[in-house]
């Protein structure tokens, strides 16, 4: 680990500051995890075959992004995998792109917003399933999320932005 942190500070001494974090986390409903339980297994009892998985999406999301150069060229990057108290992988993923994004083209490359049902129902499914926070709210009081005043921790549920706001907070809230 250590060693790791030395090649990222070298990195950031040759590149500078890295401009974007993603984290990629393992969704234990895909089909191609799924399909291989057992009955009344979960992805809990199969650490194996979600690592397996997992190491070959993220090798497919980094060549998109590296060689794909979806968010522009990349002059370095660098990530780590942990494993969350769930059982599941994710990734912690740091980009240094050649050209810097600018904040007024985030929106153009990010969307947080809910597709239309009606125009696409199948990434409105996707989208509503597996990429909204929650349940989080007064019938869902157990989650890990609350504090002592029942409120989400994570600021959830948020209002609707028009453009994304990256001033004067540490994490952007987008549109």
């Amino acid at each position: 680990m250590h060693a790791r942190m030395q090649d990222a500070m070298i990195y950031v001494r040759k590149y500078g500051r890295p401009g974007q974090f993603i984290t990629f986390t393992c969704n234990p409903k895909l089909y191609v995890i799924a399909k291989e339980f057992m009955p009344g297994q979960s992805a809990y009892d199969r650490p194996d075959h979600i690592a397996r998985v997992y190491h070959l999406k993220l090798g497919k999301l980094m060549n998109v992004i590296t060689k794909g150069q979806v968010l522009g060229a990349v002059c370095c990057h660098m990530h780590t995998v942990e494993w969350q108290k769930r059982g599941l992988p994710h990734a912690r993923i740091l980009l240094l792109l050649c050209d810097k994004i600018e904040a007024t083209e985030i929106d153009h490359l990010i969307s947080a917003e809910i597709p239309d049902p009606s125009a696409d129902p199948e990434l409105y499914k996707i989208v509503t399933t597996n990429m909204i926070h929650g349940p989080c709210w007064l019938h869902y009081n157990y989650t890990s999320c609350h504090n002592s005043d029942g409120k989400c921790t994570r600021e959830y549920p948020r209002d609707f932005l028009s453009e994304t706001i990256t001033e004067s907070h540490c994490y952007l809230l987008y549109r």
